[in-house]
């Protein structure tokens, strides 16, 4: 340095590459929590096709008296959605059908029951698996449900009113089903 007292700076580029390397090492593990998979989809095989089956498992819904499980399930063919009303006496044939409503909104999707006629709560709906994702499914990764409403045998309804919880669950489960659902695609 000129003209003065000063210190002289040595770079020594070894103790920055070490010192940036401390860092890496110490934040790696937040990383690799980050890309978990944050879905804990269940992975199992049908018996009798041996096609790999992705399903969410049932998570609990509705903040009314009646209490409702819901499962999404992917396959190489479908995507389906698992209403199962745990009150006794609930009916179901192939004319019932499930209105969705969103958050925000007065307009409502439609789905037709596509399980079996059965009076044990059980409603089901499904989606082709495609590599891009039904227009109605891509809706629920988008925005939240507020209200489920399923008619049975004779116009009995049930409505499924989501705790703000459940909507954020609901959203989740079915970007989680769509995404993974994709990779059994069949190449």
């Amino acid at each position: 340095m000129e003209g003065g007292k000063g210190r002289v700076i040595i770079f020594k580029p070894q103790y920055v590459i070490m010192k940036n390397a401390l860092c890496l090492l110490f934040f790696l593990p937040l990383f690799s929590m980050a890309q978990q998979d944050t879905c804990g989809l269940k992975k199992s095989k049908d018996p009798f096709t041996n096609e790999v089956k992705l399903s969410t498992g049932f998570k609990t819904f509705g903040s009314g008296a009646v209490p409702v499980s819901i499962s999404m399930d992917a396959t190489p063919t479908d995507i389906d959605f698992f209403i199962w009303v745990k009150k006794e006496g609930t009916c179901f044939d192939l004319e019932s059908e499930a209105f969705m409503v969103w958050e925000g909104e007065r307009s409502k999707a439609t789905f037709r029951q596509s399980g079996s006629i059965n009076c044990e709560g059980a409603f089901h709906f499904t989606f082709k698996n495609t590599p891009t994702p039904n227009s109605w499914l891509r809706k629920m990764m988008a925005k939240r449900i507020a209200t489920i409403k399923l008619v049975g045998n004779g116009g009995k309804e049930t409505v499924i009113s989501l705790t703000e919880e459940q909507k954020d669950i609901f959203q989740r489960m079915a970007t989680c089903i769509a995404a993974e659902g994709v990779t059994l695609l069949k190449k």
